[in-house]
């Protein structure tokens, strides 16, 4: 990873404080793969990442503010926004901003996740301009009206039953309030039927004018794209709404602090008349600036993470046991979470535990033999790089990495620290986390006896 300045000197601090700072980040090939960061008075950063090779653009905004930044009375209040900058501005109602993408066939939407929420748009390389006014615009003019809030709240409860009607979905909510509690990580990212509708107008507004300022956002963009025409229709954009006021303001740093678990061996069940039992067995894993969350990747691949995976092999393949079973990784700034999903009937619930419960233990004390580590590496790198193939994807790598690390790292980059991974560190890393007495979630039709011998599996 290279870097280095171009920025222009001035002659007074005045002048100072209104040049844009920028870095080249990551030097590409003939211009492909260069990444870029200009840092704007007022604190906005806009990443950018070069591929003329393609006909499309990925703009997309990033906002410094998840769910786990709502106190318990305004849980839901993050993905509520998300929905309400979709309703208008100044400029445009909400049906000129869909029809304005639907125009040129480019693709818009939104997300929220616990630490972070993201507005983007997808469009042929010739109409990144409409795509970046349109979705500035939504983020620094929207008016949030109180008709909007409420016939929006009803859109969002049936978000909120559509997910509860899915059990697969619905049992990662609740393996986060097993190992997280009632704290801002352990409620649900959509919040509850409760708190949405306890949710007025003027304190979306509240927290809609703390948390989305520019020094709390990231604008990232990737495609055939050019850095400073960018800046510039970014810049132009903002200024115009009035958002860049305070050149002196600088970017929020990336999240820190230290969190603990929950005791483990919590067990939470949920009762529901379904065909199969959702179980999610797990415990803390480590937070996303671990340096040793790349041996934690392998590992994960290993024991779940494809079809010739240890889960998968065991579970599926020789027993039948389950359609669905994988591992996964959750990394916060400050903690993490790792787990084992498995759908199955309800009366083999407790056969596709001891299987895991085994397979896990196993690994703790064992780990993995060097072939399984080799050919997760290998199946880790390609999936890295697959995964990237589009601008979409690249958009979320430098919007997220701004964002969350405050660094760019090149796929190459990545590349090597995967393909450095050692058995060594796979095995320690093991030890250490899947050595931790596990928690338990489940979702399912269970009996009463049932559910009894449900915590005999985390004992």
């Amino acid at each position: 990873m290279t870097s280095s300045s171009s920025t222009a000197t001035a002659r007074t601090s005045s002048e100072a404080r209104a040049v844009a700072r920028t870095q080249t980040l990551i030097k590409g090939t003939d211009g492909t793969g260069t990444v870029r960061r200009t840092t704007l008075p007022g604190g906005l950063r806009i990443v950018t990442e070069t591929l003329p090779s393609v006909r499309s653009a990925t703009f997309g905004i990033w906002a410094h503010v998840g769910s786990r930044d709502e106190t318990p009375a305004l849980n839901g209040a993050t993905h509520y926004l998300e929905h309400l900058l979709f309703k208008g501005t100044q400029k445009r109602s909400a049906l000129d901003i869909s029809a304005a993408l639907d125009a040129v066939g480019g693709e818009m939407n939104a997300f929220t996740a616990k630490e972070y929420t993201c507005y983007y748009a997808r469009v042929l390389d010739a109409d990144l301009p409409l795509a970046i006014d349109v979705v500035c615009d939504m983020l620094t003019g929207s008016l949030i009206l109180e008709e909007d809030v409420n016939v929006e709240r009803g859109a969002i409860l049936e978000e909120i039953a559509m997910t509860e009607d899915d059990p697969g979905d619905c049992v990662h909510d609740l393996f986060a309030h097993t190992m997280f509690g009632d704290n801002p990580l352990g409620r649900p990212v959509l919040g509850t039927v409760d708190t949405v509708n306890a949710l007025t107008a003027d304190r979306i507004r509240r927290f809609y004018k703390k948390h989305y300022d520019p020094t709390h956002l990231v604008v990232a963009c990737a495609g055939n794209v050019d850095h400073q025409k960018v800046v510039r229709q970014v810049r132009a954009a903002f200024e115009k709404s009035g958002a860049l006021r305070d050149p002196d303001a600088v970017p929020v740093a990336p999240r820190g602090g230290s969190r603990t678990l929950r005791t483990a061996g919590r067990v939470e069940l949920l009762g529901r008349k379904t065909e199969q039992a959702h179980v999610v067995l797990g415990m803390p894993g480590l937070s996303r600036t671990d340096d040793r969350r790349w041996a934690l990747g392998v590992l994960n691949t290993a024991l779940g993470g494809g079809m010739s995976s240890r889960l998968f092999q065991e579970v599926r393949e020789k027993r039948g046991l389950a359609y669905s079973v994988y591992s996964y990784t959750s990394g916060f700034a400050d903690c993490g979470l790792f787990g084992v999903y498995a759908g199955c009937r309800p009366s083999q619930v407790h056969d596709v535990l001891k299987i895991c419960r085994d397979e896990l233990d196993q690994v703790a004390q064992h780990g993995l033999p060097d072939d399984e580590i080799d050919r997760a590496i290998g199946q880790l790198k390609g999936s890295t790089v697959l995964g990237l193939e589009d601008t979409g994807a690249l958009m979320n790598r430098i919007g997220k990495s701004e964002l969350c690390w405050g660094e760019q790292v090149s796929v190459d980059d990545m590349l090597s620290r995967i393909a450095a991974v050692t058995p060594d560190d796979v095995r320690a890393v093991a030890r250490e986390v899947l050595g931790r007495r596990p928690s338990l979630s489940v979702i399912g039709p269970l009996k009463d006896k049932q559910a009894a011998r449900l915590h005999d599996a985390v004992a």
